[in-house]
């Protein structure tokens, strides 16, 4: 297990394998999502990262219907990360605190300038870090 699935494990209170899957969602989501070049060297930068969203890119998207018809009108997002992490088992305060503590780590490796690019660059994602 790496520092960064530690880190988010402890600072949340959530079990590793699961802060694992999350952050490797979440990863995914911004690796999508976000401007190519900020996202690719905020991934980069932190170790383990890129192994994350290869083995957890993509998870606990909708594939049936009703997912299609989601992406199609627009309805992923920040919401359907939200959706995807709730259906993990986590609730609204953990899915912050995920999301908080993987940036701070994210801004320790790749510098806060980067990992701005990235929140600024996805729409609506700065209220929720």
């Amino acid at each position: 297990m790496n520092e960064l699935v530690t880190r988010v494990a402890n600072a949340v209170g959530i079990e590793p394998a699961l802060a694992e899957k999350a952050i490797g969602m979440m990863l995914g989501f911004l690796q999508r999502e976000a401007a190519d070049g900020p996202v690719a060297r905020m991934i980069e930068a932190i170790p383990g990262a890129s192994d994350l969203v290869a083995q957890y890119n993509g998870e606990g998207e909708g594939k049936g219907l009703l997912g299609g018809l989601m992406s199609a009108l627009g309805g992923g997002g920040v919401m359907g990360l939200g959706q995807q992490l709730m259906s993990q088992g986590l609730g609204m305060g953990e899915i912050t605190g995920l999301a908080k503590e993987t940036l701070a780590v994210a801004r320790e490796h790749a510098g806060a300038e980067t990992v701005d690019e990235v929140v600024d660059s996805v729409p609506g994602l700065s209220q929720f870090v």
